[in-house]
């Protein structure tokens, strides 16, 4: 990882593919996460959206009856052409209304990040953290 790419994360990611489905102007488009944190999740795509767009967004969980919307803002975007060769996509912040809708989607994410992990690799990466820090 770049420095550039650490610097735009606050929470350790848990690689993980997931379903993404949201609309664009009048066009659907179902792309999937690359991995996921507390606080945001990147798509890959090859039509990321600009930075600063606030859009909903719903996440294919696995043993979750119906998809999870969310709100999200694009942090961050690698275009097709990256000069790297980085896989082109968006990097999302979770939005939130208050502070039980954060808590709820906060543990949606750590169950994601168990199963994906393991328990022990997921202590080790957030260790005893709090959703608070």
């Amino acid at each position: 990882m770049s420095d550039e790419e650490s610097d735009r994360r606050n929470e350790q990611r848990a690689p993980i593919e997931l379903k993404v489905e949201y609309k664009r102007l009048n066009s659907f488009f179902a792309d999937y996460t690359k991995n996921i944190s507390r606080g945001g999740t990147f798509i890959r795509t090859s039509k990321p959206l600009d930075i600063g767009t606030g859009f909903v967004f719903k996440l294919v969980v696995p043993k979750l009856a119906e998809p999870l919307a969310l709100r999200g803002r694009v942090q961050w975007v690698i275009k097709p052409d990256d000069p790297e060769g980085r896989e082109p996509g968006m990097g999302i912040g979770f939005v939130y209304e208050n502070e039980a809708e954060s808590d709820l989607i906060a543990s949606i994410v750590e169950r994601l990040m168990v199963d994906s992990l393991g328990q022990v690799i997921f202590g080790k990466l957030v260790g005893n953290r709090t959703r608070d820090e």
